[in-house]
């Protein structure tokens, strides 16, 4: 194959068992915007995946998911990203992970990062400002081997897992990169 296959099959990992501290603890993908759920946006953005594991609390979903709680609970985005690839049951050559909190989060947002990780470690999303946002492509390959063990996933930021991997950044389009922190966030919408 030349180019990717845009029916190539990917299996996605929601991250939403964070502890929302800037949101007074509240589940934030319990939030509704829209009248649906930051989980339903979420999901909607990995409608093309064969396989969506969600970390965090069980919920009810329209869609088949399967839920998980990293280990250690709320041991942050590296813990919470490799429990979720751990929990998948079919392996695939890559894996979408997705934070909860972007709502603007499309299908074609996930296509287009899966065109640019393809043949590559991974592909980032990036807002106007250029950092990187937690949208990403990761070839499951290279995540195995940057892999930390057990102990190490505690506390590891996302940044420093990802150090060595070459991701190819693949800009925002509209407000895809936008992600609900705070109060204040959620108003601005």
């Amino acid at each position: 194959m030349t180019g990717w296959d845009e029916w190539e099959p990917y299996a996605a990992v929601l991250l939403a068992g964070g502890r929302s501290s800037r949101l007074d603890g509240v589940d934030k993908s319990g939030i509704e915007l829209g009248g649906r759920t930051m989980l339903a946006w979420a999901l909607d953005a990995v409608v093309d995946a064969t396989e969506v594991v969600v970390v965090g609390d069980p919920v009810r979903t329209e869609r088949p998911v399967t839920f998980v709680r990293e280990d250690p609970r709320f041991g942050g985005p590296v813990a919470a990203l490799l429990t979720g690839v751990d929990a998948l049951l079919a392996p695939r050559a890559y894996v979408g992970v997705v934070a909860v909190d972007m709502p603007f989060l499309r299908p074609r947002t996930l296509s287009r990062l899966r065109q640019a990780a393809f043949g590559h470690d991974g592909a980032v999303l990036t807002g106007p400002d250029g950092r990187r946002q937690l949208a990403l492509v990761l070839s499951a390959a290279r995540l195995t081997e940057v892999r930390p063990d057990h102990e190490g996933q505690h506390g590891m930021s996302l940044r420093r897992l990802l150090t060595d991997l070459k991701l190819v950044e693949v800009p925002s389009e509209g407000d895809e990169h936008r992600d609900i922190d705070t109060w204040t966030d959620l108003k601005s919408l």
